[in-house]
């Protein structure tokens, strides 16, 4: 059984296995009379083609209380969506494949492009950015959810204990983060979360001092979780990350918009499992290597903007000081690993350590190089505001390629 423990910072509703996901399942359908609820599926094309993604939609097409289904597909070419269409058409819901390679969409990203407001990069980010500017254009829902395409473990309770706390009419919530155990195939995984995040968190506070915001950070079991539920009030002012920085953008945007007593973690899943990036040692722009250094950047520029003064020798000892605690985490990680019965290995692990270190210095050399860097998405009040027709060019653009390519 779980424990109930409480951090301080941020509410975390815990998995006590005392309710079953038919009652939680027949709660939300009740709470689906007064806020519609929808889903956004972030999406590759080569993802149809795994085992995660029928399973996926064998699941959904058991929740009952979803009003929308919103399929942002990535890198697919028109037979592709064409399959897509197909293979989503098992859904029971109201949903739509919206394929962001389509001429369509490419003409509305260059019309971004020529006011200055376009992503600065292709990815998760555009993609989940895309598809919340097509929900705010449906103008039908109070909340909505977002979940990776790649999860090997996934059941329908994972959506309905994710997205519980924002739809109950009765609880303060307008943004839930998920978390769980990343563990899969005997082994325990979430090493970016393990060996980098929650080590740079306690070393950050080691080196620049206390900060609210880090305190807020290190409440999260999972920071980089894929998994969220939020109010689509949140929705038009919320600054995207075009990169590897998504989760932290996303977690950053609720510790400047929202309460505390408004944001909580819940646990979804006892186990989960899914596709695993490489560490790519040997490419910066690859795998974990990038990964790695986008979410550091987010962090330091979070910092940056809440007044914190980051200088050469600031990195420096951020960097060795940050190793140290990884190397503690990692041996608190293995004794963890072997009395559960799950494989670990060290050299691997501390060959990660070492490539986050390094990142750790060359993502603040990145962000003291580039002052100016915006990484942001523009939020869809700025576009709404430069272009008061995009929202409905947007959501024309989507229905007549789904009319188009049949």
């Amino acid at each position: 059984m779980a424990d109930f423990h409480q951090n301080g910072n941020i509410t975390t509703l815990h998995n006590l296995r005392t309710r079953s996901v038919e009652e939680l399942t027949a709660d939300l359908q009740n709470f689906a009379q007064t806020r519609k609820m929808s889903l956004i599926l972030p999406c590759l094309y080569s993802e149809l083609e795994t085992d995660a993604m029928p399973r996926i939609l064998d699941e959904l097409s058991k929740v009952p209380y979803l009003h929308r289904i919103i399929i942002g597909l990535d890198r697919a070419d028109a037979d592709q969506y064409r399959h897509a269409k197909e293979f989503f058409k098992g859904l029971n819901q109201n949903h739509i494949v919206i394929w962001n390679d389509s001429p369509r969409m490419k003409a509305l990203g260059n019309k971004l492009v020529s006011m200055g407001l376009a992503p600065s990069e292709p990815g998760k980010g555009q993609n989940v950015w895309t598809s919340i500017g097509y929900l705010i254009g449906c103008q039908d829902s109070a909340v909505v959810a977002i979940h990776d395409c790649d999860i090997l473990t996934y059941t329908n309770e994972l959506l309905a204990r994710l997205i519980y706390p924002v739809a109950n009419v009765n609880f303060p919530y307008q943004l839930a983060k998920g978390y769980y155990a990343r563990v899969g195939q005997d082994r325990l995984n979430g090493r970016v979360s393990r060996l980098l995040v929650s080590p740079l968190l306690i070393a950050l506070k080691k080196v620049i001092g206390d900060r609210d915001y880090l305190d807020y950070l290190r409440s999260f079991r999972y920071p980089l979780s894929g998994e969220f539920a939020m109010r689509t009030t949140m929705l038009p002012d919320l600054r995207i990350p075009s990169d590897w920085g998504l989760e932290i953008g996303i977690l950053s945007e609720a510790w400047r918009n929202l309460a505390p007593q408004a944001v909580c973690q819940v646990e979804i899943a006892d186990q989960y499992d899914h596709k695993h990036q490489v560490l790519s040692e040997d490419d910066a722009n690859a795998g974990l290597s990038r990964m790695s250094t986008d979410i550091c950047k987010a962090v330091f520029r979070k910092l940056a903007a809440d007044g914190t003064v980051f200088t050469p020798n600031v990195f420096r000892t951020l960097k060795a000081t940050y190793y140290r605690r990884a190397l503690d985490l990692m041996e608190a990680y293995y004794n963890d690993a072997k009395m559960n019965g799950l494989s670990i290995d060290r050299h691997q692990e501390e060959r990660a350590i070492e490539l986050f270190a390094e990142n750790i210095m060359r993502a603040g050399q990145l962000f003291l190089d580039n002052p100016n860097d915006t990484p942001f998405i523009p939020t869809w009040n700025r576009i709404h505001s430069a272009d008061p027709d995009f929202l409905a060019d947007l959501h024309s653009a989507a229905a007549a390629d789904e009319a188009e390519y049949v």
